[in-house]
């Protein structure tokens, strides 16, 4: 087995996926468990278990490309996992490459176009929906692993599918939550403890911060071509009931465009109310991403951000004065619902697979998916894809050790995954930021720039092939 690094770009910097046309940028969660105990650190879980009931028969040679652990505790359980399966088939060949987030879309679709590419990757959660579109990966179901479809999340599960068919599996899924800073919602008279409940309290809160205290309230992120902005915009339109498409709804056919809906032009209302009426959000929002957020969040410029369970674990690193004073709560409400982005990834096997290499790829593909392993590789950044994941004793030890853990954990039930057809990239990373900019720029009303982006979304469906 070979390892290659190649370009480590950090997720929580990238997180869409770019479009065809310009380049991609990362677009990139149940029960509630109990509130949790402490503060993240380097823990030593029980040891390992072999990663499959059954061991060493299996041969092959294949290839896998992911992106790269960041964090040393994950980099640990990386490096243990490999060794494991590495020891426990010895007739597996296994060659992985790190690929950075911001390279691994365009390098990825460059790749299988001309016949080559991994045979096997995990991406996320809506990549792989285009690339299945496109006739490049095998169909792969959870029965092909000794699994149910029980075994996942249906939301997670159905991310896999194209046209009645699966063609992958989830590895991992999350959502975020709402971050607080508890010292300045005190200052201005907010709860420090239960945070925004609505949407309408949000806007109503930074518009107090801004005239108390100087400062921004909510951490709005809307630069173009970049997946932190429909992670933080599309939660405020589907709580008030809209979508880009029908995404929401229970039963959803993608085919219905309510992106000019009244609903979602409430949404953008709000942001453009706190953008251009209240000067309550950061004034260079529409270039700025989480890692922007982070900074202002750290140096008290912002009191609010929606982000990822790892947020806190980073400020700690940074700032441990600041990370004392957060609180995670959940997303707020809106007209409609409690919405956050469905987010996680899934694992993928392409064509190019030598039917001789199967058995290997399913072995490897089951282990890397079994309970241990989905909390191991999952554990300050995600949870598991395998819901036996949430039974396992290490996901007891992840709730008593990763703070805010449950909070996150919880939102799983208010997830909603993005359109799940292979225009999703453009749609959420270029259309959506587009309609963002002409709104709270000037250069169109609320009711054009959301009539302009569904005339885009119209053009790009009649251009399927």
């Amino acid at each position: 087995m070979s390892i290659s690094p190649s370009n480590k770009i950090s997720r929580r910097k990238f997180l869409g996926i770019g479009a065809a046309a310009a380049g991609s940028a990362a677009l990139a969660a149940c029960a509630s468990p109990a509130a949790p105990t402490a503060a993240p650190k380097p823990a030593e879980p029980a040891k390992p278990a072999a990663p499959a009931a059954s061991t060493g028969g299996a041969s092959g040679a294949f290839t896998v490309w992911q992106g790269a652990p960041e964090l040393p505790l994950d980099i640990k359980y990386y490096d243990e996992f490999f060794s494991t399966f590495e020891k426990s088939y010895p007739n597996i060949k296994m060659t992985k490459e790190y690929i950075g987030y911001g390279d691994m879309l365009d390098k990825t679709r460059v790749a299988v176009r001309g016949g080559g590419g991994p045979n096997v990757a995990m991406m996320p959660i809506l990549w792989g929906v285009e690339f299945a579109a496109n006739k490049f990966l095998r169909p792969l179901k959870p029965q092909d692993l000794g699994y149910t479809n029980d075994t996942f999340w249906p939301k997670a599960l159905n991310s896999c599918k194209w046209e009645g068919e699966t063609y992958g599996v989830p590895t991992n899924n999350e959502c975020m939550a709402m971050i607080i800073n508890k010292e300045l919602f005190s200052k201005v008279k907010a709860d420090p403890e239960k945070g925004p409940a609505t949407w309408d309290e949000v806007v109503e809160i930074s518009k107090k911060m801004k005239m108390d205290l100087g400062i921004s309230g909510l951490g709005m992120v809307a630069r173009l071509n970049h997946g932190n902005t429909p992670f933080r915009f599309m939660p405020l339109v589907w709580a008030q009931g809209g979508g880009a498409l029908d995404e929401a709804d229970d039963n959803p056919t993608m085919k219905n465009i309510r992106i000019n809906s009244p609903e979602t032009r409430s949404a953008l209302e709000m942001y453009r109310k706190m953008y251009v009426d209240d000067k309550s959000v950061p004034q260079g929002a529409l270039d700025n991403t989480q890692g922007e957020n982070q900074e202002l969040f750290i140096n008290e410029k912002i009191a609010m951000m929606i982000s990822h369970p790892t947020e806190y674990a980073a400020i700690v690193a940074k700032n441990p004065a600041i990370a004392a004073k957060m609180n995670y709560v959940l997303i707020p409400m809106g007209a409609k619902r409690r919405a956050a982005v469905y987010g996680g990834s899934n694992i993928h096997i392409f064509k190019n697979t030598p039917d001789a290499a199967m058995p290997a790829v399913l072995e490897y593909i089951k282990t890397r998916t079994n309970p241990e392993w989905s909390n191991k590789l999952n554990w300050l950044s995600s949870n598991p894809g395998n819901r036996e994941g949430f039974k396992h004793p290490l996901f007891e030890q992840r709730k008593a050790e990763i703070k805010f853990l449950n909070v996150t954990t919880e939102m799983l039930n208010h997830g909603v995954p993005f359109p799940v057809i292979p225009e999703a990239t453009d749609i959420m990373n270029l259309i959506v930021p587009t309609m963002i900019h002409n709104a709270l720029t000037g250069k169109m009303t609320v009711e054009a720039a959301t009539d302009d982006a569904h005339k885009k979304i119209t053009e790009l469906f009649a251009r399927r092939k």
